[in-house]
């Protein structure tokens, strides 16, 4: 059975491995073109207050940049945002500001935003921004320790420094909300467009 109906393959304006693969899982035919923005440039730029407006902008610029050079294609942008009340965290950039950033979120309940952004040339024709809310559990320093030390080189590749379909499972207690949006990507919504577009078939 063939579910993508649309004559050229879905562009994923990203190079998150994770996101590929709930895109491959769900059977639609894609090919990916990294988006290569300044995300940090971008957010100032746009002035966006919130966490979850931060993530529509930045998913909507990365699918904007790559449709630019795709004329005619469909172009998926998705970005993530991570806040607890007021702070904002990133990706960190070291094992130090990983176990930091690991400090500040434990035994406390933090909100992901994920948001995404189909653009066709300079039109966007569908986006989407989901909430989920995780709590992590007051786990000890050394366990802390044990768990950067097993996460390796993924702990720096995640904004709050875990992912939660690894290792990252054990920092948690209680998780509300969606798991494909937990993942990075609010995919229910984008395949309910998606279908209501007959882009795939249902």
């Amino acid at each position: 059975m063939v579910l993508w109906l649309a004559p050229q393959p879905l562009v994923l304006a990203s190079r998150s491995d994770i996101r590929g693969k709930i895109l491959a899982a769900a059977g639609l035919r894609f090919e990916i073109r990294p988006s290569q923005i300044d995300e940090r440039a971008v957010e100032a730029k746009s002035g966006a207050a919130d966490s979850a407006a931060v993530a529509r902008h930045l998913a909507r610029a990365k699918a904007d940049v790559v449709a630019a050079s795709l004329p005619g294609r469909l172009v998926l942008g998705a970005d993530q945002t991570l806040a607890r009340g007021a702070k904002r965290f990133g990706k960190p950039a070291d094992r130090a500001e990983a176990a930091n950033q690991l400090r500040a979120l434990r035994g406390r309940t933090h909100e992901l935003h994920s948001a995404l952004a189909l653009v066709r040339d300079k039109e966007a024709v569908f986006t989407c921004v989901d909430t989920a809310r995780l709590t992590m559990r007051d786990f000890s320093d050394r366990f802390l320790n044990d768990y950067l030390d097993m996460a390796g080189d993924a702990a720096m590749n995640s904004v709050g420094s875990y992912q939660l379909e690894g290792i990252g499972i054990h920092l948690f207690e209680r998780v509300e909300g969606d798991y494909f949006t937990i993942l990075g990507l609010p995919l229910l919504p984008l395949l309910n467009f998606m279908r209501q577009s007959k882009l795939v078939d249902g």
